[in-house]
């Protein structure tokens, strides 16, 4: 396109602070932006002859966008065709004109910080021009050019040129106004009215005072004596806080001149290089002062400063006129002791009382109650009650007192009061707050925390005896061990210092959770804790009159405690409550009489509620105490409301799935101490389950706070020193069958058929269902289809045919077999375990044992015998034991296995681990190797990613479990269901 007649062009401030550029013919037709750029810009080298320049179309047409420096020096020196014919609008022809003055000063050093741009909340440029140049550029600013216009585009290309030539002269000194909290980093504070553009030059460094000394104001404190009984106190109660006026040498701190602003005379002779002008000085720097800080002129002399101050302006120089000076740059002298005191904020603390802890009786409890004194502690300076508020009644904001002086902020001194009203000091503190606070805020807190929002925190200053009762719960090996008679066995040291634990908790009357990995020996700790209590010297841990105690275990492991008790301490007097020949009623307690220890289950503990209830017993105690992580059911609820003397709850898995199991526990241990569930779902679980990161300081508030009433070690522990042998896991990744993968896809795409036209809890129960489903499938078809497989039935394939995983098994037992080796196989479908052991009994032709939940107790005990009984004939031995996941996952010895299979997943690494350690634990002597199926292309194997992902939360504090997946939504579900037909077997 050839545009022959005169192009006319214009230019308009954008927003951004870039220009636009544009043209127009005489037709008033707009010129392409090609063109533009060949006609305007052929010749200038920054925009790369224009190609670097952006085209927008505006209400004007297309238009050239020109950054504010490219454009200062694109207009300073036009260079356009030769051949074209061009026309300028008025105001680019003022702008051509002051681009060069702009340019010039920008290359020149003319400019300084802009005040206008810093009362505006930033940081600025303005050109300064010398003489005649300034002249010049003045008489550009008229009609919307103003003069606003010429310093803004001067402030936006100067911005532009720091960030482009960093090492220009404006970019350096751009460096050197940015360092250290000045003030202009800070910005203007709230009245800022005192101040001119030259003392603001001052106060940033841009402008330099050339005097070699410097106007200082310091401030001196009221004289003050000592009396002969050692308090202290200020020599005059009047106006006696003085100003002072210095002069002080630059260059040496030590060197100054004192004087007097209201006689404008100097006390003492300055040096012959400070006399030339210095009276003409300390005048200007005191009308500047005076400027700042109206306040302080002398009511008798206009323009003098007054140098006595009463105790309120003292206050009101110290807090907010010192900070004033100094924001001018202004140098300001305090007194040294001030910095650290107004950091201080006033401290409000309960001292216990020195009797408190002393008695050998058996003491405290969570409710029990500590009588405390109230101490006020102001700017390190500790007052009683009674001298606070004599000190409070005189309304002064700064006393000296003790050799210190204190300050006193009136709004402090009244929530300090309202804070000791709000509490009445004659009904105590229970040793709950004394231990959630100690727990939570282990450290002294920093000088600045003092008060919550609108409250003071009350600190509690403990006596020495609580001191060290509080360190022995957070240091445990500080806790003696006891002594114990009776105990058939060795305890190793960790376990000595678990029985002692549990007993220094007796001793304070608090409970504790025995957390010990699997296999550590909980079963032996407790039961030396029983027989400590037998033979216990004091009355701190003898038992409660004749009461026995109580022991309610899983159904599962009941004949286990009665062998180990007969095995470790044959001389305590057992009762088993258990059976349909069970005493009931009246006849409960007599069956108890003389017994030490009375063992039940959890079921049993529900249903006869009412017998145990009639005793308070010497010691609860649950196994397996995760069988009350449901605060709500009936068993849990009827658990919790027997009496006890001492409760205790011993578990391999405090947390499996969710923090409110663990609330759970310790509500029993120590009822009431984490507050109520609802209390502890709003403070910790919601925010630390729903945190990607896991809150880590909630965390920690958590652990603390548990730490003392929780014990846990782990197998591999260097202090525990075991020497186990190795855990080696394993994952053994297997296909499905077409027959598996049809019946997968089947469930999968009816659920998703239905999942969108289902209500919230209907569309749960769905997924829940679907998901079991799968699970089985992936099992074994027969699970689902209820076929009954048996091998060998007619025009069939055999059951292990079926799933890859069943005959992945019978390898690697037939493997393990033959070296001898024993095996534990986990299954959470009892189905299963019955497929499992008809196929295995018949592929191996040896003996299978199976437990699960329907097998009595002499039967099950039986089983466990001959399955650990090295003494059987090996004939009669049992080498292969099939268990359910719940009724053979916990409480169980099963050492004689060397290889542990999971059949198929919990999804609950805590609950896998526990059944695992049936046979990692005290008394292995050889490796165990643990094999996790995995289904390839099925939810298995993503849920095992998932999990793996997660572990190191679980770790931590919180579990996986199952629930969650009924959370997600319907293109989350069809992700994780879906079948990856690539692992299907062909």
């Amino acid at each position: 396109m050839i545009i022959l007649s005169q192009i006319h062009i214009r230019v308009q401030l954008l927003p951004t602070g870039s220009f636009a550029f544009y043209g127009e013919t005489e037709q008033a037709n707009e010129v392409p932006g090609y063109v533009l750029r060949k006609l305007l810009f052929a010749w200038h080298e920054r925009s790369y002859y224009g190609t670097r320049l952006e085209c927008i179309r505006t209400g004007y047409g297309e238009s050239l966008v020109i950054p504010p420096y490219m454009a200062l020096d694109y207009l300073a020196e036009p260079g356009i065709l030769l051949h074209g014919q061009l026309s300028w609008d008025e105001d680019v022809l003022l702008m051509i004109k002051g681009a060069s003055l702009l340019r010039e000063a920008l290359a020149a050093g003319w400019y300084m910080p802009s005040y206008r741009h810093w009362l505006q909340g930033s940081m600025g440029w303005k050109p300064r021009l010398p003489g005649a140049k300034q002249v010049e550029f003045e008489q550009l600013f008229h009609g919307r050019l103003d003069e606003v216009f010429w310093h803004d585009w001067f402030h936006a290309a100067a911005v532009e040129k720091i960030k482009e030539e960093p090492g220009s002269g404006i970019g350096v000194a751009w460096s050197r106004l940015s360092e250290g909290d000045t003030l202009l980093q800070k910005g203007p504070s709230a009245d800022v009215s005192w101040m001119q553009e030259d003392d603001w030059l001052l106060a940033i460094g841009w402008k330099q005072d050339g005097t070699p000394y410097r106007i200082c104001v310091q401030m001196v404190e009221p004289y003050a004596e000592t009396y002969v009984d050692g308090t202290t106190t200020a020599k005059d109660n009047g106006a006696d806080w003085r100003l002072r006026f210095i002069a002080q040498d630059r260059m040496d701190a030590n060197r100054f001149v004192e004087f007097s602003t209201t006689g404008n005379c100097l006390i003492g002779q300055p040096p012959a290089a400070w006399q030339d002008g210095i009276e003409a000085k300390i005048q200007e720097q005191i009308g500047r002062i005076l400027r700042i800080l109206p306040q302080l002129e002398s009511e008798h002399q206009k323009g003098k400063i007054v140098e006595q101050l009463s105790d309120d302006q003292a206050w009101e120089f110290l807090t907010e006129s010192s900070l004033q000076l100094m924001a001018a740059g202004i140098s300001v002298f305090l007194p040294s002791w001030w910095g650290e005191l107004s950091r201080r904020r006033p401290e409000l603390r309960a001292k216990v009382r020195s009797s408190v802890g002393t008695s050998r009786k058996p003491m405290f409890g969570m409710d029990h109650i500590i009588q405390f004194d109230w101490r006020v502690a102001l700017g390190g300076v500790v007052l009683s009650e009674e001298e606070f508020h004599q000190i409070a009644e005189q309304k002064k904001r700064l006393i000296y007192i003790r050799g210190k002086w204190i300050q006193l902020d009136p709004a402090d001194l009244e929530l300090l009061k309202a804070a000791m009203r709000g509490r009445d000091r004659r009904k105590g503190l229970s040793f709950r707050e004394v231990l959630e606070q100690n727990l939570e805020h282990p450290v002294t807190p920093p000088l600045s925390d003092g008060k919550a929002e609108g409250e003071f925190r009350v600190n509690i200053e403990l006596n020495s005896s609580l001191r060290t009762l509080l360190r022995k719960l957070n240091q445990r090996k500080l806790i003696p061990l006891a002594p114990i008679e009776g105990l058939e066995a060795d305890l190793r040291p960790y376990q000595a210092e678990g029985v002692s634990w549990l007993l220094f908790l007796r001793e304070i009357g608090l409970g504790g959770c025995l957390a010990d990995d699997m296999g550590l020996g909980k079963t032996l700790q407790f039961i030396a804790y029983l027989l400590a209590l037998r033979s216990a010297p004091n009355a701190m841990t003898a038992t409660l009159g004749s009461a026995p105690s109580l022991l309610i275990c899983p159904t599962s492991v009941l004949g286990n405690w009665q062998k180990e008790l007969e095995r470790f301490a044959p001389s305590l007097k057992v009762h088993l409550h258990y059976g349909a020949q069970r005493a009931r009623g009246e006849a409960f307690e007599a069956s108890v009489t003389g017994a030490d220890l009375v063992i039940t289950s959890y079921n049993i503990a529900q249903l006869d509620e009412e017998e145990l209830s009639r005793i308070t017993w010497n010691t609860l105690c649950l196994d397996e105490a995760q069988n009350i992580k449901n605060a709500y059911t009936k068993q849990s609820q009827a658990i919790r409301g027997l009496e006890a003397r001492h409760r205790i709850a011993l578990t391999g898995t405090p947390l499996e799935n969710r923090l409110t199991e663990l609330w759970s526990i310790v509500d029993f241990i120590n009822p009431g101490y984490l507050g109520t569930l609802r209390h502890f779902n709003h403070h910790y679980v919601g925010p630390i389950e729903k945190s990607t990161d896991g809150s880590p300081e909630l965390t920690s508030r958590v652990q603390r706070l548990i730490r003392p009433f929780l014990l846990r070690r782990v197998k591999k522990d260097p202090a525990i020193q075991l020497d186990l042998p190795e855990k080696v896991e394993s994952k053994a990744y297997v296909a499905l069958t077409s027959e598996q993968a049809a019946l997968y896809e089947n469930v999968v795409q009816s659920m998703m058929e239905r999942i969108d036209s289902l209500a919230v809890m209907e569309k749960k129960g769905l997924i829940l269902a679907s998901l079991m489903k799968l699970k089985q499938i992936c099992d074994h078809p027969s699970l689902l289809l209820k076929d009954g497989a048996i091998p060998g039935a007619a025009n069939a394939p055999g059951a292990a045919g079926r799933s890859a995983k069943l005959e992945r098994l019978l390898e690697m037992i037939d493997e393990l077999r033959s070296d001898g080796g024993g095996c534990l196989i986990f299954t959470q479908f009892v189905e299963m375990g019955y497929l499992l052991q008809r196929v295995i009994a018949q592929e191996r032709g040896e003996p299978v044992q199976f437990l699960h939940g329907g097998v009595g107790k002499a039967k099950r005990d039986e089983m466990i015998a001959r399955f650990q009984d090295e003494a059987l004939p090996e004939a009669e031995r049992c080498r292969i034991f099939i268990l359910s996941l719940k009724a053979g996952g916990t409480g169980l010895n099963l050492t004689a296995a060397n290889h542990v299979f999971h059949y198929d997943r919990w999804w609950n690494p805590a609950v896998e681990n526990q059944a695992t350690d049936r046979a990692f634990r005290i008394g292995q002597t050889r490796d165990v190797q643990v094999h996790k199926f995995i289904t390839l292309g099925t939810l298995e194997e993503r849920i095992d990613e998932m999990i793996e992902r997660k572990r190191g939360l679980s770790d931590h504090i919180v579990g996986t479990g199952e629930n969650w997946v009924t959370e997600m939504s319907t293109g989350e579900l069809r992700e994780l269901f879906a079948l990856r037909r690539e692992w299907v077997e062909k």
